[in-house]
């Protein structure tokens, strides 16, 4: 079992091969803000299993979602902000090393990064948005092979 910095390293790991992958298989041009994007998502991805418990990893993870929810607030977009705010919320629904170490939970929460564009009549972001939805389940993937949930 790796603490946040671990899961951090693996997660940037997996998410470097992934992109490497990705774009050596001419599935993806290289753009380095996207691929900076996409590398965000996976480290978030590899840190969400641990946000249900008081740790270093909690706070970063949650000083990022304060930081996005603000922007989607100053930026006018109340109803993502409502989405993303409720999101949010979900670990707190649990304990440890409970629902948020599943593989089913592993792609199941990062959904909304794909599904919430179709509600919202919005099918091209929901494109734009599924390879976000990849790096997360990508550095989601990383955490519970580091905590061995894969033996």
């Amino acid at each position: 079992m790796s603490d946040y910095r671990g899961h951090l390293a693996g997660g940037l790991f997996f998410g470097v091969m992934g992109l490497v992958g990705v774009i050596l298989l001419g599935w993806m041009a290289f753009d380095p803000l996207q691929a900076a994007g996409l590398l965000g998502f996976c480290l978030l991805g590899a840190l969400f299993p641990d946000v249900d418990t008081n740790s270093k990893g909690q706070n970063l993870y949650y000083a990022v979602f304060v930081l996005v929810d603000l922007g989607l607030i100053l930026k006018g977009l109340y109803v993502w902000a409502a989405w993303f705010g409720l999101f949010s919320m979900l670990p707190a629904v649990g304990s440890h090393r409970g629902w948020t170490h599943t593989w089913w939970a592993m792609l199941l929460v990062p959904l909304p990064i794909v599904i919430i564009p179709f509600f919202m009549q919005e099918q091209e972001l929901a494109r734009y948005f599924a390879p976000f939805y990849a790096a997360f389940v990508v550095g989601y993937f990383s955490h519970l092979i580091l905590d061995g949930e894969f033996k």
